[in-house]
């Protein structure tokens, strides 16, 4: 049996998040969004070749953050493995394109 939603947890969010190491501590939220707004972040993030993840747990705790935060020590794991999928699919469109 499925497992019901929690009505608390948006189901449709996305974050973008941007890291500069030379002036940021961490990650930082640049964009934040639910519904129209989420799907308009996805969107401009396809358009301009953003690599995009989707992981509506990871959504829905990075969206409760503000535009211009910088992720907390509390979510660097779930950070650091949202960074190491797109690393991966990096990686695996590299490998397409050269053919490996």
């Amino acid at each position: 049996m499925p497992k019901p939603k929690n009505p608390l947890l948006p189901t449709n969010s996305a974050v973008a998040l941007k890291y500069n190491p030379d002036r940021d501590y961490s990650p930082v939220v640049v964009a934040s969004g639910h519904g129209k707004a989420a799907e308009r972040i996805i969107s401009l993030a396809d358009e301009s070749g953003v690599p995009i993840y989707r992981d509506d747990s990871a959504a829905a705790l990075l969206s409760m953050l503000e535009v211009g935060q910088g992720i907390p020590p509390e979510l660097f794991q779930v950070v650091a493995g949202i960074y190491v999928e797109i690393m991966k699919l990096a990686s695996d469109d590299k490998k397409k394109a050269t053919g490996l």
